[in-house]
């Protein structure tokens, strides 16, 4: 079986997109990295570490510190895919990263997409 192409694309060159999403729509990049955080458990370093080593994102994700145990309460659909019938642990992680920064992107109070 093949792996998707998402998963040796370097989060770097994914990371801007999010960031970009989120600015078109009046929110920052301090509000992308602390989802990014809230997700991942990386800290504002590591997350600079793996954007300048170029890390795919499946070893982004593989070396996470901590990923939040609250992710499987992100529920909705990214790209006509519900999140919570994604089987692939991975792929499951990187999708729910795309829905945290959609709701960015609509608006939602950041309480809300953390989940608090």
């Amino acid at each position: 079986m093949t792996t998707h192409r998402i998963y040796s694309t370097s989060f770097a060159s994914v990371y801007p997109l999010y960031v970009a999403k989120a600015e078109r729509k009046g929110r920052t990049k301090a509000e992308v990295d602390e989802i990014i955080g809230w997700l991942t458990g990386c800290s504002p370093e590591a997350l600079a570490d793996h954007l300048a080593k170029n890390t795919s994102f499946q070893d982004f994700l593989a070396q996470a510190p901590r990923m939040n145990p609250a992710r499987s309460s992100i529920t909705g659909v990214v790209c006509g895919v519900r999140v919570e019938d994604i089987h692939d642990p991975t792929m499951r992680d990187i999708r729910y990263l795309d829905k945290l920064v959609d709701e960015l992107a609509k608006g939602k109070p950041m309480a809300k997409i953390l989940r608090s």
